[in-house]
């Protein structure tokens, strides 16, 4: 089956109107980073690792009341990540132009070269994803690719072949990982970062480790030229050191780049997490330093990027609302060394990460509830627009009347048969006027401007309303507007699905009453699990210290295999105060008990019962695969020890 689109498909949904779409400048949001093993240690595998960048780290120190010295530390360390390469160089002048205040993409290559290869050997791009900041949604959308996918490589000047989407780095460095990558999904890409190996053990041990749920056991013991790198970890949520959460994110042994991916992306979580909930300024120029020496920073037209950009997109990285990174997975794929899918699921991915639905955690929380959903924003059909010519060129107006009527909204026209005019022609960016005695009509304005990408939004002028006919929003376009509109977001709105649990007390009861005069709170028992599951063989349950080194919390871990690869856990403790209990989406009072509802896109992944002291985390699998109801209806089937009777 073929993975690569025609040049140019896909590039409709720009914010814009133009066909550009783009994204954080560079480290703006995760970055790459990547640790190379040294010689005298065991031999590594190659690996790929995407963090936080260090841009969103200087957000940090702005906010605590430096921001005069960070700034000015700030212009320093984009001067250290600027192209330093002939290849990055030469590749920075193929990136399409970025548009101040629109959506950015960067394409983040992670490389490595193991320390036994010569000096010229040719290095693998091991992680390879795309990267999309929208300011006006303040969303953040990763796209990663299987290094293994088979598909067209393109090297400029050479001819096209097909191959391992990795190969490409190999055969023609950045410009040819830059050229595949475009050709298979037709996006614009904005910016490049290019990621040394070396430098990610450095950057998580400067940061005193990373916080991260370990989803279940992963051992092996054995390793050498050809075999899988070791690794040993225990399940639950903790504190990774740089060669353990290198060891995480590559692992690769008993499932495939899918789930690898999925660790990847779990780390960009945690580590924004962690920034969020708190970060020592001490830290900041030994982060930065390792950071800037492993990376480098392209920009379309070649130029540098600047500083004021970087802490930009920092803010709004730093500043994300809970729920609004998004990750978007390439579905259908086959084979096993060499990874096949058709070009409708490149194409339907591309859609979901070019457009993720904000609102998707909300709906799917309603659907999961059975609750009524609040509707803020008119749908198109209850919206009326009056379409006026405000650039002065022929036929723009009627272009855009049909292409909003196309997307189900009601058009209307000038009253008494006048001509759909702007009081001028001197409108350069289109605005999107709205009655403001019309309930919803600001929100609707909002959803029309992003339509048109780069539009304003104002409270409707007398002139204005005599044009538009009573209509609830009058557009005029300006010289923005190109003849396309973007693409509306992708409805991730999951259907209901009953859920699928039996009765699962006898799993874990005897397992929890052996540990429960260990911990200094009531102890609760899974009395529901979903119908597949059942309680690991390999580490069933684990009783431990949050941090051995300060013992405060302990907590207990419980961990269930579904299927083969796939492992869902419940998390018990009296530490309420970690990095990953700040990002909730929603709180909901179900049957007198308080959930805290913590989403991916609408996939929700952890739902926290809150009683008394203790906290009750169900953590749902790496890739997901818990319907809503289900993880909803384990959590209400949470019970305390003393109150659970086994016949």
């Amino acid at each position: 089956m073929r993975t690569t689109l025609k040049r140019g498909v896909g590039r409709g949904h720009s914010e814009n109107g133009n066909g550009t779409m783009q994204l954080p400048p560079d480290a703006l949001g995760p970055i790459a980073i990547y640790h190379q093993p040294e010689p005298p240690r065991r031999t590594r595998r190659s690996l790929a690792l995407t963090i936080l960048g260090w841009a969103a780290v200087v957000v940090a120190v702005s906010a605590s009341g430096v921001a005069g010295g960070a700034y000015l530390y700030l212009h320093q360390s984009v001067a250290a990540v600027a192209p330093r390469s002939q290849d990055v160089k030469v590749t920075a002048r193929r990136l399409d132009l970025p548009v101040a205040g629109q959506p950015a993409t960067a394409l983040v290559i992670g490389y490595d070269r193991r320390a036994s290869e010569g000096k010229n050997a040719p290095s693998r791009s091991d992680t390879l994803m795309l990267l999309r900041a929208n300011p006006k949604s303040e969303t953040i959308s990763l796209l990663s690719f299987p290094r293994d996918l088979r598909t067209e490589l393109v090297c400029p000047g050479r001819s096209s072949f097909s191959g391992k989407i990795n190969a490409a780095y190999a055969y023609c460095g950045a410009k040819g990982t830059l050229e595949t990558v475009r050709t298979l999904t037709g996006v614009p890409i904005n910016y490049l970062i290019t990621v040394n190996f070396t430098g990610f053990r450095q950057v998580v041990d400067k940061l005193g480790g990373i916080w991260m749920d370990v989803d279940r056991r992963y051992l092996n013991t054995h390793s050498g030229p050809g075999g899988y790198a070791t690794i040993n970890l225990q399940p639950g949520y903790q504190r990774l050191g740089g060669y353990q959460a290198l060891d995480f994110v590559r692992f690769r042994h008993t499932d495939s780049d899918l789930y690898r991916n999925a660790r990847q992306q779990l780390f960009v979580r945690s580590l924004k997490d962690q920034i969020r909930a708190g970060f020592s300024l001490r830290k900041l120029p030994q982060v930065v330093s390792v950071l800037t020496k492993n990376i480098e920073v392209g920009q379309g037209g070649g130029h540098d990027v600047s500083a004021r950009t970087v802490l930009a997109y920092a803010v709004l990285a730093y500043s994300l609302p809970p729920g609004h990174v998004f990750q978007s997975r390439i579905d259908g794929l086959g084979g096993y060394s060499d990874l096949t899918t058709s070009s409708e699921n490149i194409s339907s991915a591309v859609r979901e990460w070019a457009n993720p639905d904000v609102e998707s955690p909300k709906k799917a929380t309603a659907v999961a509830l059975g609750e009524k959903v609040k509707v803020k924003t008119p749908p198109a059909g209850e919206t009326s627009v009056t379409i006026l010519n405000g650039n002065g060129v022929a036929g723009s107006a009627s272009n855009a009347s049909y292409l909003l009527g196309q997307r189900g909204y009601a058009i209307l026209t000038p009253p008494n048969g006048i001509p759909a005019n702007a009081p001028n022609f001197s409108f350069f960016r289109t605005t999107v006027y709205f009655d403001a005695t019309r309930k919803g009509a600001r929100e609707a304005a909002r959803k029309v401007a992003a339509l048109f990408g780069s539009a304003d939004v104002a409270k409707s002028s007398p002139a204005i309303t005599a044009l538009g006919n009573g209509a609830m929003l009058t557009t005029v376009v300006g010289q923005t507007f190109h003849g396309t509109l973007a693409a509306a977001s992708v409805d991730q709105t999951p259907k209901r699905k009953e859920a699928n649990v039996v009765p699962g007390t006898s799993a874990a009861i005897d397992l929890l009453r052996e540990r429960q005069g260990k911990v200094n709170f009531p102890l609760m028992v899974p009395t529901v699990i979903e119908h597949s599951s059942w309680i690991d063989r390999e580490r069933p349950i684990r009783l431990y210290w949050f941090d051995a080194k300060d013992p405060k919390h302990k907590t207990v871990r419980l961990t269930y295999k579904m299927g083969s690869n796939d492992y869902w856990g419940v998390q018990q403790s009296d530490w309420n105060d970690a990095a990953v209990l700040g990002s909730r989406n929603f709180v909901r009072n179900i049957g007198g008990r308080r959930y805290e509802l913590f989403y991916s896109g609408p996939r929700l992944h952890m739902v926290v019962l809150r009683q008394g002291r203790a906290s009750y985390w169900v953590v749902n699998t790496l890739l997901d695969k818990l319907p809503n109801e289900t993880m909803l209806a384990i959590a209400k089937g949470l019970r305390p020890i003393s109150k659970v009777r086994v016949s």
